[in-house]
């Protein structure tokens, strides 16, 4: 298994845990996930962070669950891994950033069994660093179609699908 951290800082050498910039509501006995943590991303899920940090995004996947009506409204006649969606005003922003993609050891974190999330209590050191200059090309490399649309809001109802539905940085979103 590998884990990932993608950065615009090309000189990290160690991950500190710190807690997360905007704190959400979690379950009871999860708010430890509000906490100082240092967070990864695993290889099958790292399409969702080959973007600029504050870019928003919906990615969506279908699932073992995934009915046949929820396909056709959402996923149609694709053969992708993912589909991801963004606003038509990061687009230029998406193809012009610079990312870099620490590996990170898997023994230092804990599955939180959620879309590909790991996350680690103590510091990490990374075990190697890769550039990636083509966002693009990256995404479909990982089996992601980007979408480039005017707007987010219209798929706010895809959180009431049977896809997976994940949504980062919405709070940058046009009229969120």
């Amino acid at each position: 298994m590998r884990l990932f951290h993608f950065s615009e800082d090309p000189g990290i050498t160690r991950f500190e845990p710190r807690p997360v910039r905007v704190p959400s509501a979690r379950a009871p006995g999860r708010e430890w996930l509000n906490g100082p943590l240092v967070w990864a991303i695993d290889e099958p899920h790292q399409g969702m962070y080959l973007f600029p940090r504050d870019c928003p995004r919906i990615l969506i996947w279908p699932v073992a669950a995934t009915t046949a009506a929820d396909l056709a409204q959402w996923w149609g006649e694709r053969s992708c891994a993912m589909l991801a969606h963004v606003e038509r005003g990061w687009a230029q922003a998406l193809h012009a950033a610079r990312l870099y993609r620490y590996e990170l050891p898997p023994e230092a974190f804990e599955s939180l069994d959620d879309a590909g999330m790991w996350v680690s209590r103590q510091a990490v050191t990374p075990s190697a660093v890769d550039e990636i200059a083509d966002l693009p090309a990256a995404l479909a490399a990982c089996g992601v179609e980007l979408r480039v649309v005017g707007s987010l809001t219209p798929l706010r109802g895809v959180w009431e699908s049977s896809l997976h539905a994940s949504g980062v940085r919405l709070r940058n979103a046009v009229g969120w």
